[in-house]
């Protein structure tokens, strides 16, 4: 299989797409002659031209409009969003539009939008541009939120969220766009609301989606070779729904659980999946829940200080120790 970026994977999602469906639009800032922010759409519009791949003015409250507007009459966008932080703007058309539309016509209108682009922080642009909002959309029921830790989990999760008839949050991060994977040349779809076990283990559970996958893979690969403690790694790669099974199999093997998320620590993913966890499986637990979560504190701009704030492979293996 071909050894491709993360970005790259996505670009080929959405021209198999675009090819498959005459509905489906990319639509955002800079998306078509710029090639996109970070290059996530490069060489869509030189092939598929104005009318496919869409550049909009700088107003996430009009474009996501717009957007959600022309799901409900059957087109099917991808919207881009240069941050997820700058869709603040624009919660009244997600969450009173978009979340509900189809519960509230009785399931007479479908809502087939993907929002997409980087959720996180990390990268030093400031604390008004690095929430990791999918804790929030996730609490509203009609939204689905999707996140992937690699190019491979990412072209099949965007495929099947473009066909999906609900509203699809895709989470993606900017420090992935640039790891490589291999990708099949052959179609592919992921369902959503299935999780991957990424490396087996029996000590303990490490339960992550996004880049949070690979700080625990890291961890688990120290804590074998250092520890002597046999980790295993969770993939949730959807948030919302939520493969529950997945996580409650991986609990009654290993007894003991480390949630790593790169949410703040107060209501984040992570606090949800523990309640999951002590209502479900709490005899299986022989010790209690761990979490490792961003410091609560907003982005750090200071990029010798940030890194910090973010769960790290060291954070991680002090968690497993105490609660192994």
């Amino acid at each position: 299989m071909p050894l491709i970026e993360y970005r790259e994977a996505l670009n080929q999602a959405f021209a198999e797409e675009i090819e498959r469906d005459p509905n489906v639009v990319l639509m955002g800032e800079e998306v078509a002659q710029y090639d996109g922010a970070y290059k996530v759409t490069r060489g869509l519009w030189k092939k598929y031209g104005d009318k496919r791949v869409v550049d909009t003015p700088i107003s996430e409250a009009g474009f996501i409009g717009m957007g959600i507007g022309a799901s409900m009459l059957g087109i099917r966008p991808v919207i881009e969003l240069m941050f997820w932080s700058f869709a603040a703007v624009a919660y009244d058309q997600i969450i009173n539009n978009a979340g509900q539309i189809r519960y509230m016509s009785g399931g007479l209108i479908n809502c087939p939008i993907v929002i997409r682009g980087p959720a996180n922080g990390g990268t030093n642009v400031g604390a008004t541009h690095s929430h990791t909002p999918e804790s929030w959309l996730a609490a509203i029921p009609g939204l689905k939120v999707v996140t992937a830790a690699t190019g491979y989990d990412a072209k099949g999760l965007m495929k099947t969220a473009i066909r999906d008839n609900d509203p699809v949050m895709f989470m993606e991060n900017t420090l992935l766009y640039g790891e490589k994977c291999e990708v099949p040349t052959e179609e592919y779809l992921i369902p959503l609301g299935k999780a991957d076990c990424k490396r087996e283990g029996t000590d303990v559970s490490l339960i992550a989606y996004g880049r949070a996958v690979l700080t625990a893979l890291k961890a688990a690969k120290t804590l074998e070779a250092e520890h002597d403690i046999s980790a295993e790694v969770i993939d949730l790669r959807s948030i919302r729904p939520l493969d529950e099974d997945a996580i409650l199999e991986s609990v009654r093997k290993t007894h003991r659980v480390v949630l790593v998320d790169e949410n703040k620590p107060f209501c984040a993913v992570s606090a949800q999946i523990s309640s999951l966890i002590m209502e479900k499986a709490f005899d299986e637990l022989d010790g209690p829940v761990g979490r490792v979560c961003s410091l609560d504190a907003p982005a750090i701009y200071s990029p010798a200080l940030e890194p910090l704030q973010l769960p790290t492979p060291d954070r991680v293996i002090k968690k497993v120790r105490e609660v192994c």
